[in-house]
C-alpha cells in the first residue's frame, strides 16, 4: 500500500543537505500548522533550505506533503503485524489508542495528529491531499476490521457492535483525541477517552473481550 519511492528530480548537482533530516522538519511543520496554512516560505524556514532546493528534492509542496505524510504514518504492514500479534482485537485497539494518546501529547512534537491537522483544508488544489488523508484513514479502518475478523475466525467472543461500527468508532476516537490534544487536553484526559471507548468492546454474552474480562 505504501512505497518508499520518492519524486524524481532533475539531474544536476547533488543535494547539499540530508534529505531525510529536512523531510522530518517538513513533517513537523505540516503537523503543526496543517497543509494549506503552511506556506513554501514556512517550509524553507523550517527545513533550512532554499525554495529551489525544496523543489529540486521534492518536486512541489504537495509532493513534499505526501512524503511527509508517509513518514508520519509509517509502514501499514508493520502496524497490521503488531495488531495481529496482540491476544485479541480489543487488546490491539487498546494499544493503538494508548500509543495515539502518547504521540498526540509528546513533548517534542506538535499536539494532535498530522492527518487531522492537515485534513482541515478546503481549496481545490488540496483535493489530492484530502483524498490521500482519507485513504490513510480507510487503510487503518481496514486493518482494524481484519483484526476483528481474525478473532471471529478463532471463535473468540464477538463484541455486540458490528465490526464496521467498531472500526469506525476507533477511527473517530483517534481523530477526536487529536482535536482534544490540539485544544490543550493532556495525556491523562486522552487516555481516559481511550479507556471509555474500549467499553464498547463488550461481547454478546455481556463480558468484555480480552484477558482482563474476568478481573
Amino acid at each position: 500500500m505504501k512505497t518508499d519511492q520518492t519524486p524524481s528530480r532533475k539531474p544536476g548537482r547533488p543535494l547539499s543537505f540530508d534529505r531525510e533530516a529536512v523531510l522530518e522538519k517538513a513533517m513537523l511543520a505540516f503537523w503543526s500548522s496543517g497543509y494549506e496554512t503552511t506556506s513554501v516560505a514556512d517550509l524553507t524556514a523550517a527545513m533550512g533550505v532554499t525554495a529551489p532546493s525544496l523543489y529540486a528534492a521534492f518536486g512541489s509542496k504537495q509532493q513534499l506533503f505526501m512524503e511527509a505524510m508517509r513518514r508520519y504514518v509509517g509502514d501499514s504492514a508493520l502496524l497490521e503485524q503488531r495488531m495481529m500479534q496482540a491476544p485479541t482485537a480489543k487488546d490491539a485497539v487498546e494499544e493503538m489508542l494508548s500509543n495515539a494518546a502518547i504521540l498526540y501529547t509528546g513533548a517534542s512534537t506538535p499536539p494532535g495528529c498530522l492527518l487531522a491537522s492537515a485534513a482541515a483544508t478546503g481549496s481545490e488544489d488540496a483535493t489530492e491531499v484530502r483524498a490521500a488523508i482519507a485513504a490513510e484513514r480507510r487503510a487503518i479502518r481496514e486493518i482494524i476490521l481484519r483484526r476483528i475478523s481474525a478473532d471471529m475466525d478463532r471463535g473468540l467472543p464477538v463484541p455486540r457492535l458490528a465490526p464496521g461500527v467498531l472500526a469506525d468508532l476507533v477511527v473517530a476516537v483517534l481523530q477526536g483525541m487529536s482535536v482534544l490534544a490540539r485544544d490543550g487536553g493532556d495525556r491523562t484526559a486522552l487516555l481516559a477517552v481511550a479507556e471509555a471507548a474500549l467499553q464498547c468492546w463488550e461481547t454478546g454474552d455481556g463480558r468484555r473481550q480480552g484477558p482482563s474480562a474476568g478481573g
